[in-house]
């Protein structure tokens, strides 16, 4: 039994790309926000992976058609066998417009399902996003047990074509759970520990699900998250205890007697619940804190009344509640601030000592000593830096909104922040074509026409001086959100009486309107670029009217500089 264990599924460390896509994801239930709305949100930290947002249309599709299933090149890693790359994700132009790549084959499907006589329209990026229903998705990655790569007729579907296909089929959070656990069982599961959380405008679950031993199949549960309640995982699994009969919980058919076949139960005693967590993991992922910190900085900021500890026990600590309700509403804001934040005023701030540099700049650069993939409670590490939710290789941040109140086809936003979060800026986007230059997201060579290269180019600079540039960045972007936030309420309350009777028309007028206002802040953001680069040109901070202003360093690192031993006499130091 062992054998066949070692036979389908290898160490994560020996497949994950360096950094694999180590995301952070939140679900706000509507009981939980600041005006009723859902919200689930997915920072894709990708590694400099495919950045292109791809608006898939709704499809009619002949009878007896085949849904062709592509392997993914996030899962575990590339397979030039079948044209999977991390760039481009997919080449199909018949799976959406801006899937289709002149330059690179076609990508080889790995299986086929039954395709459905409609399909959905829905935005897509390296997981699926948000379709034209309001069922809205999150992600991140988890360390499991077994990791396998796909094999066809055995393992076809990762959680990437899984979240897809809810999309395109589904109208409510249940339905996709029901759905993409019925695709795992039949058609099996293959890549890393996957966190899905699903939500639509009633329902909040989170669906998690991991490769089985026996080579065919897989493990997944999933559980609801109360209304009222907040949530959000890390690259750890947030589900625990598994209980027949929970109304609140669903799972593979094959679970209980998979897990006991192959001796994975934890606790062995089964007479207690099975600890999901614990039975497909060992916990955390990378290295210590690598998750948790980011689930208690996150919960600790929703709800500081429950002074949740920062430090625990081990990785599968049960000491952070798997949701919480926030001690104020949560407004949009609030996601956006968790999603740019350094874990500032804490313990923990990046933008604080040594390796912040002379200009607080919170990004770790990642080299060769710098843990990566899995984590047992057994690895020797050297070393390890803190790992914050506004992760400087973000390759872009999307927070999917359901808002009640408002006719359907205008309720449904999905605010999307190319590059990382703290130096970009959030804008609205409907399920629609998407915006000139969103659907470019090539990273392997520089594009003017590309949107997120636009944004990248700021982020990049900010490094520079990254205190100073960095508030000029979050006060820009602070002031085009407030506007584009207006811009929103005001096409949801003139195009409502539309939106009663004539439902399409509403829709596109409106997602013309957020189209253009997409386009205009990519041009706004171009031309910021250089506007920056002179600003602070050679080290000065400057202004039209006053130029070369010394800003130099603070007083507090040139104590750790050699500036206090320079040439300040012409006598030579004493050694």
């Amino acid at each position: 039994m062992k054998q066949l264990i070692v036979a389908c599924c290898v160490s994560l460390a020996l497949l994950l790309p360096s950094a694999a896509l180590t995301c952070t994801t939140t679900i706000v239930t509507r009981g939980a926000s600041a005006d009723g709305t859902v919200m689930v949100s997915h920072s894709d930290d990708n590694d400099l992976g495919d950045q292109s947002l791809v608006f898939v249309p709704a499809r009619d599709w002949p009878e007896g058609a085949q849904r062709p299933v592509y392997d993914s090149a996030v899962a575990v890693q590339e397979n030039p066998a079948t044209n999977t790359f991390l760039v481009p994700r997919l080449s199909d132009p018949k799976r959406a417009p801006g899937y289709n790549h002149p330059d690179t084959p076609h990508t080889v499907p790995i299986g086929f399902i039954p395709q459905v006589r409609h399909t959905f329209a829905y935005i897509d990026g390296n997981y699926g996003i948000m379709n034209e229903h309001g069922l809205m998705f999150g992600e991140c990655t988890d360390g499991a047990h077994n990791t396998c790569t796909a094999e066809p007729g055995k393992r076809i579907f990762y959680s990437s074509e899984l979240s897809r296909v809810a999309l395109e089929r589904c109208k409510t959070a249940r339905e996709a759970i029901e759905l993409m656990g019925a695709l795992i069982e039949q058609y099996g599961y293959y890549g890393t520990g996957e966190t899905l959380p699903v939500a639509d405008k009633n329902e909040a679950w989170v669906m998690e699900m991991a490769p089985s031993p026996a080579g065919t199949g897989g493990l997944w549960v999933a559980q609801r998250v109360p209304d009222g309640q907040f949530f959000v995982a890390a690259n750890e699994f947030r589900i625990r205890d598994i209980t027949p009969g929970n109304p609140d919980q669903m799972y593979g058919k094959t679970l209980f007697a998979t897990v006991d076949k192959y001796n994975m139960r934890s606790p062995k005693d089964a007479s207690k619940p099975l600890d999901w967590l614990a039975t497909v993991s060992d916990g955390e992922y990378n290295h210590p804190y690598y998750s948790l910190r980011r689930v208690w900085r996150a919960l600790s900021m929703a709800a500081p009344s429950l002074k949740l500890p920062a430090w625990v026990e081990s990785g599968t600590t049960r000491a952070y509640p798997f949701s919480v309700k926030p001690d104020k509403p949560l407004s949009m804001d609030d996601l956006k601030r968790m999603h740019r934040d350094h874990y500032e005023g804490t313990d923990f701030d990046l933008t604080k000592g040594v390796a912040a540099g002379p200009f607080g700049n919170p990004n770790r650069f990642l080299g060769p000593k710098d843990p990566s993939g899995d984590v047992t409670p057994a690895s020797k590490l050297e070393g390890a830096w803190e790992r914050p939710m506004g992760m400087f290789y973000t390759g872009y941040t999307t927070i999917a909104q359901y808002r009640p109140g408002v006719p359907e086809p205008l309720s449904l936003v999905c605010w999307v922040a190319l590059a990382p979060a703290a130096e970009s800026v959030f804008v609205p986007l409907a399920v629609a074509p998407m915006p000139a230059g969103y659907e470019q997201g090539d990273t392997r060579r520089f594009a003017n026409d590309s949107a997120w290269w636009a944004y990248a180019l700021v982020s990049e600079y900010a490094n520079t001086r990254y205190d100073a540039i960095s508030k000029d960045i979050a006060d820009k972007a602070a002031g085009m959100e407030k506007g584009f936030a207006a811009r929103v309420a005001a096409l949801q309350t003139e195009l409502a009486p539309k939106a009663a009777s004539a439902p399409a028309q509403a829709q596109a007028a409106f997602a013309k309107a957020l189209r253009a206002q997409a386009e205009g802040a990519v041009r706004d953001w171009r031309e910021y670029f250089p506007q920056l680069v002179a600003r602070y040109c050679q080290g000065f901070i400057n202004s039209p009217d006053k130029m070369a202003q010394k800003a130099g360093y603070s007083d507090a690192w040139l104590r750790r500089t050699d500036y206090y031993k320079g040439p300040i006499s012409y006598k030579k130091p004493r050694q």
